[in-house]
């Protein structure tokens, strides 16, 4: 799935560079999830993370509801004005309000029919969301052992930190927070996830500018 700031491209990088041993994995700014889906699944306990609640539902109904997911998406429309209307209620504050599913298929089509996954302008690309279905029952099968959290940074580094923990970060870029929504990343945070990672007893990878 498209999402500002996804490693899609760098994921062999990124996976390059882990330890050779642990045994929890824990991606602390979830996003897209291109490093965790490209990560081959093994014994080890993995947690996904986001602190976009929107983002957090997604991936849960994915796991746990994929065939109603794809139920609401089945008939939904690539058109301007209903993209237009969903902004409006994602800016409003109003989908978290929702049915997971309703939640999570709404948002899904924001993600998709916006312009470089922006949220709030319309792509004006032809897309069929039957063709992502195939794409949803492996991510579904993938995410079944996946614990999906929605928490804050600093608090789920805490609560998942043992000697074997193995942390991979990718925050919002320094200068370009902006571009993440319903997220609040602040220079302060920059300063936050550098002490909370200097405390840790684990292990953790950072990219960054």
């Amino acid at each position: 799935m498209s999402w500002v700031g996804g490693k899609k491209n760098l994921r062999d990088e990124v996976l390059a560079r882990f330890p050779t041993y642990y045994e929890r994995y824990i991606e602390v700014f979830g996003g897209a999830g291109w490093v965790l889906f490209h990560k081959p699944p093994g014994a080890d306990f993995e947690v996904y993370n986001d602190f976009n609640s929107n983002l957090a539902n997604l991936y849960r109904c994915v796991r746990d509801k994929p065939a109603k997911l794809k139920y609401k998406l089945r008939y939904v429309l690539d058109s301007r004005e209903d993209f237009e209307y969903l902004a409006i209620l994602h800016k409003r504050g109003i989908l978290p309000r929702l049915y997971d599913v309703d939640r999570a298929a709404k948002f899904y089509q924001l993600i998709r029919y916006s312009y470089a996954s922006g949220l709030d302008s319309f792509g004006s690309q032809p897309h069929s969301m039957w063709s992502d279905f195939p794409m949803i029952d492996l991510a579904a099968r993938r995410l079944q052992k996946v614990v999906v959290e929605n928490k804050d940074f600093e608090k789920l580094i805490k609560q998942y930190d043992r000697p074997v923990s193995f942390f991979y970060c990718d925050p919002p870029y320094f200068a370009t927070e902006n571009y993440y929504k319903d997220v609040g990343f602040t220079a302060k945070d920059h300063i936050r996830l550098r002490d909370a990672l200097l405390d840790i007893k684990g292990r953790f990878l950072v990219s960054y500018n």
